[in-house]
């Protein structure tokens, strides 16, 4: 099976409805994966230190960001793919593929602009009353982390359910982000995604 009927939107958001997700390896080859335990980051528990809102609070003229949704998706996924340094797991095909399902009204984008300029932000997918993170990155300090907290914003004020972040880092932790097992994930999921939302 060719990598581009791999990676259509209907078999990726079948993918997502049952816990799966993609990855490229360093040649560009189209991986699976599904982990266990899962990272979930409870939305009615999100932790913002206090630092971190107090800078979200600043308008771009006191030094902080102008937040944008969606406005320019590929370049978020082209700054999370340059931000890795052997430059793995996100790939051409992938970009056009996440590039196509946004298109759709299924992969969105928070962004943080600085004079104009993206200083980070961060992408994921949207199925039901479920987002699935998929990558942050940042230019500017602290630029991600304030568009995870408008992230949580959005998806709260539009009622999601879920936010699914894969795996659990010691960053992510700072936010509230836990590990439960792919099963109890699974059902959570599942009655997620039955759950009709509009991410914008």
């Amino acid at each position: 099976m060719s990598q581009s009927i791999l990676l259509n939107p209907r078999t990726l958001l079948n993918a997502y409805s049952v816990g799966a997700f993609p990855m490229a390896d360093p040649n560009g080859k189209i991986q699976w994966f599904m982990a266990d335990p899962r990272g979930v980051l409870p939305l009615d528990k999100f932790h913002v230190p206090h630092t971190l809102a107090q800078l979200v609070k600043k308008t771009p003229r006191e030094g902080g960001f102008d937040v944008r949704i969606n406005h320019d998706f590929e370049s978020v996924m082209r700054g999370c793919m340059e931000a890795r340094s052997d430059h793995t797991w996100i790939s051409e095909e992938l970009i056009s593929a996440y590039v196509e399902l946004h298109q759709l009204g299924h992969a969105h984008s928070v962004e943080c602009y600085q004079d104009n300029k993206l200083a980070g932000g961060l992408y994921g997918v949207s199925l039901g009353a479920a987002f699935f993170g998929e990558s942050m990155f940042h230019r500017v300090r602290d630029a991600s982390k304030v568009a995870l907290v408008c992230l949580v914003r959005q998806l709260n004020a539009k009622g999601f359910e879920l936010l699914d972040t894969q795996t659990v880092t010691q960053h992510l932790k700072r936010f509230g982000v836990i590990e439960i097992p792919a099963a109890d994930y699974l059902i959570k999921l599942r009655a997620a995604i039955t759950k009709p939302r509009e991410f914008v």
